[in-house]
């Protein structure tokens, strides 16, 4: 059973690192957004308590607790914040020695990499690298190079302007079950071509687009603790029951249990 986590002191957004690795802490407000920006250095957003949602021009990651989003240098980001959320935001300076990925994901927080994190919030800043706490840090890098590997909680943008138009409406209204061909009407383009287009531009049909965009959609009124009828509704189900089959499928869990217990 996890345990509340006691946050430490707060650190600032630097403008330069200190040492390879330098971890900021924050505890932030539910509805607390961060506009678009980038960082020189690979970056780790992680929230032991809380959901956040992290958009990119790639697409949209959708961040509950005991996940992480990764954030490699260079990448446009904006980062909202679902729920009131421990913040940990892992910075690593682009030269460290480690495999790191160079594309937006989100990865599992395993036990131990949540316990390294927990124990690299309490060492100082200029921590002595050839010490004790350069010897957590490399293992902690090591922990980060080995959990890079995607999930099923992103949602990748297609770039034709057609499709992002489709794609807009969905996260503005999830529950619109139009298909490709009624959306054809309006894009004027065939429903073959949008169909094509959908699979080139986000490597997944346009029905299995919309039911990740659901998904998302639920994992962040679930955060907000919001009924599953409700929830089923608002997406367009026809009854809680074909909402649960989709919601189990995906994640494993029934949206009842998915944010009691670690995932």
């Amino acid at each position: 059973m996890l345990h509340p986590e006691k946050s430490p002191p707060p650190r600032p957004r630097p403008d330069i690192l200190p040492r390879p690795i330098y971890v900021r802490i924050s505890d932030v407000a539910a509805g607390h957004c961060v506009g678009t920006h980038h960082h020189d250095w690979y970056q780790l957003i992680y929230s032991s308590e809380g959901t956040m949602t992290v958009t990119t021009q790639a697409g949209i990651w959708v961040v509950p607790p005991q996940r992480a989003v990764w954030v490699p240098p260079g990448i446009d980001h904006a980062v909202a914040h679902s729920t009131f959320c421990r913040a940990r935001h892992i910075y690593i300076d682009r030269n460290a020695p480690a495999d790191l990925p160079e594309s937006c994901m989100v990865i599992e927080v395993s036990p131990l990499l949540r316990e390294l994190v927990r124990a690299a919030t309490q060492i100082p800043v200029e921590y002595d690298e050839d010490g004790k706490e350069g010897r957590l840090i490399r293992v902690l890098l090591d922990q980060l190079a080995a959990s890079a590997h995607t999930t099923n909680l992103h949602l990748p943008a297609p770039k034709d302007a057609r499709l992002s138009r489709i794609c807009e409406h969905l996260q503005a209204d999830p529950a619109d079950n139009r298909t490709l061909e009624a959306w054809s009407h309006d894009c004027g383009a065939s429903s073959r071509t949008l169909a094509r287009l959908f699979l080139r531009e986000t490597g997944m049909p346009f029905r299995e687009w919309r039911q990740k965009l659901r998904l998302l959609y639920a994992l962040e009124k679930l955060a907000h603790h919001r009924p599953v009828t409700q929830i089923a509704l608002d997406l367009g189900y026809e009854n809680t029951s074909a909402f649960i089959a989709m919601f189990r499928k995906a994640t494993g869990k029934t949206p009842g249990t998915y944010f009691n217990a670690p995932h």
